[in-house]
């Protein structure tokens, strides 16, 4: 996915949709107006509220729009009051971000190229799939022929401080992770609202 000047598509939307958008950098060179959310905007329809907080979350898991809405079709397929749920775990169990998350890759985007060029398998079988979904008992690790790459050799330094989420069981010193629950979006530190997404999609 193409996504584009990542800065400015971060602003337009009011979060730090990216992890090059978290850092102090970014931060520094908002003006003192928008760091502190005193930035003056037109008030939003319920339509471009919504449209706002699907952007956010398709640029958070750089996902196409077409990747995205495949996502919300299939949470929305059951007619209940858990698409939301069904929507987060099927974004979270994506392998890319799995990889992300159990701290393997420091960003979504270097994830994603290390599943594409072979360097992760899932249950010991190379994986090059970003979109994967994982399961409840599935064990992501480093190929055993890449675990000397560069892109790994830090990876005891870049976790000491690292808690992954509490869905996923990580074994730093075997470069490996196991999915042990299903991702919680009560319990998510989400900058979108999921309920908005659902009700742009359900228009």
């Amino acid at each position: 996915m193409i996504v584009g000047p990542k800065y400015k598509i971060a602003r337009r939307l009011g979060a730090a949709v990216f992890e090059k958008t978290q850092t102090q950098k970014y931060q520094l060179n908002l003006s003192k107006k928008e760091r502190l959310g005193k930035v003056p905007m037109r008030p939003k329809t319920d339509f471009g509220r919504q449209l706002q907080e699907k952007q956010k979350a398709r640029y958070t898991y750089l996902l196409t729009e077409k990747q995205f809405g495949k996502y919300v079709k299939e949470a929305l397929e059951k007619k209940d009051a858990h698409g939301k749920e069904r929507l987060y775990a099927k974004l979270e169990l994506r392998l890319d971000n799995a990889v992300s998350r159990a701290g393997l890759r420091p960003t979504r985007l270097s994830a994603r190229q290390v599943v594409s060029h072979g360097h992760i398998c899932v249950n010991g079988k190379r994986v090059t799939i970003p979109s994967y979904q994982m399961k409840k008992g599935d064990i992501i690790s480093v190929r055993p022929q890449s675990t000397s790459s560069s892109m790994f050799t830090d990876l005891l330094e870049r976790t000491k401080t690292y808690t992954p989420p509490n869905w996923l069981k990580c074994d730093f010193s075997k470069m490996q992770a196991e999915v042990v629950g299903i991702p919680e979006v009560e319990k998510a530190d989400n900058m979108f609202d999921l309920n908005a997404v659902l009700e742009y999609y359900s228009r």
